[in-house]
């Protein structure tokens, strides 16, 4: 019966939404609501998604529903037919993530600026955690560096150049079975249990330019001799907070993405969601440069209140639903 967060943090996460809206709201973007059922589902091998059966008249189109894990493809359709700036606030669900730091449907806010790259929206990021954080009389320092330089400065590795071997040496006493591990899931193993773990609970830590094989739907760039993804990530403290992109605007390329992921899930026997023809039509009807960001409410009150259980920021969780 009782909820998993104290009155006060509930109170906490009202005066949040409200401060988020006004964030935007003073900057003239405007909030939208998009379907939490789709067509299509996200085509990403490291993301589970819900599905569901459709009862009613076949009239209404396929049967089999996808719970949205963002409100991402749906966005960038309104961006193409031209609606400009937008964001919204809600949830989103993942299936298999549920512990301390996961629950199953949790609050997504993302938006999308035009005419933006991917730093003007870090700064703009780091702004609406900064204004969450006064809500609880803190402020964070910020460091802005690319993915290249935080693993050589932090782990003394290159993470574009050196061997799979150095990676998995870089890891230290943390043992992992390396069987059917990928070269970015050994980066991402360094990520998470040694850069981190030390990133101070003070600091916001903004990383660019990641390995192009990590483009998800970011462009792709040369820099110092290696491809990058225009993206970045921000975190605060040990928390990943926000993942942000300069968007991929070429609807061709991201077909041949969403067929890549479908590799990958066919070999480990994955469900195979439909791709979203509705966003790659969007692509190809003349999508306008622009940068959106997908931030984790429910990860930045974890952040703002300095605890590692997701439980103490909802009212109900997953256990509890």
């Amino acid at each position: 019966m009782q909820p998993s967060a104290s009155f006060d943090t509930l109170r906490l996460r009202a005066r949040l939404n409200a401060t988020l809206r006004r964030f935007f709201a003073e900057r003239g973007v405007p909030e939208v609501e998009t379907p939490m059922l789709s067509q299509a589902g996200n085509t990403d091998p490291n993301v589970a998604s819900f599905r569901t059966e459709f009862g009613g008249h076949v009239s209404a189109g396929p049967r089999t529903r996808w719970l949205r894990t963002s409100p991402e493809f749906p966005l960038k359709r309104l961006l193409a037919a031209g609606f400009g700036d937008c964001y919204e606030l809600g949830r989103v669900f993942r299936d298999g993530e549920a512990g301390g730091r996961h629950n199953p449907e949790f609050t997504m806010l993302e938006w999308y600026r035009v005419g933006w790259d991917q730093h003007r929206l870090a700064e703009e990021t780091v702004a609406v955690v900064q204004g969450a954080l006064a809500l609880v009389d803190r402020r964070a320092a910020v460091v802005h560096t690319t993915y290249r330089d935080l693993y050589r400065d932090t782990l003394d590795v290159d993470p574009m150049t050196d061997s799979d071997a150095a990676l998995q040496a870089a890891l230290g006493d943390v043992q992992i079975n390396p069987d059917g591990l990928t070269r970015d899931d050994w980066l991402d193993l360094l990520m998470t249990h040694r850069i981190q773990p030390a990133n101070p609970a003070d600091r916001i830590l903004v990383v660019h330019d990641y390995p192009a094989s990590q483009c998800m739907l970011a462009r792709v760039a040369e820099r110092d001799g290696v491809s990058v993804a225009e993206r970045f990530e921000l975190y605060l403290g040990a928390l990943e907070l926000a993942n942000g992109y300069h968007e991929l605007a070429d609807g061709a390329e991201q077909r041949a993405r969403f067929e890549r992921d479908h590799a990958v899930r066919g070999r480990r026997c994955d469900a195979l969601p439909a791709i979203d023809d509705a966003l790659l039509d969007a692509l190809d009807a003349g999508f306008p440069d622009c940068a959106g960001v997908a931030l984790g409410v429910d990860r930045l009150m974890m952040a703002m209140l300095g605890t590692g259980r997701i439980a103490d920021v909802l009212a109900f969780d997953f256990a509890r639903a």
